[in-house]
């Protein structure tokens, strides 16, 4: 298995249940060491945003699903607050 890469330019770290699905999944995998750091600090903060974990269960999902489709950033979301 390859390690998942949290590289010192990232604002976030890979959060457990993201890096879950980042680990089982090697084409969701690949799809994130391909984007930017600035792209993956997105999709984490999209991610973490939210109060509720039956909506975290679906951005998870949805980011699974987005990646593999080569989406490269959350869509209708404002971006992370965190630039």
């Amino acid at each position: 298995m390859t390690r998942l890469k949290n590289t010192s330019e990232m604002a976030h770290r890979i959060p457990s249940d993201l890096r879950k699905i980042l680990a089982a999944d090697s084409a969701t995998r690949i799809a994130w060491e391909r984007i930017t750091p600035l792209a993956r600090n997105e999709w984490i903060c999209w991610i973490i945003s939210v109060k509720k974990a039956e909506t975290r269960t679906n951005h998870l999902e949805r980011a699974r699903r987005e990646l593999r489709a080569g989406k490269r950033r959350p869509c209708c979301w404002a971006g992370c607050v965190h630039r």
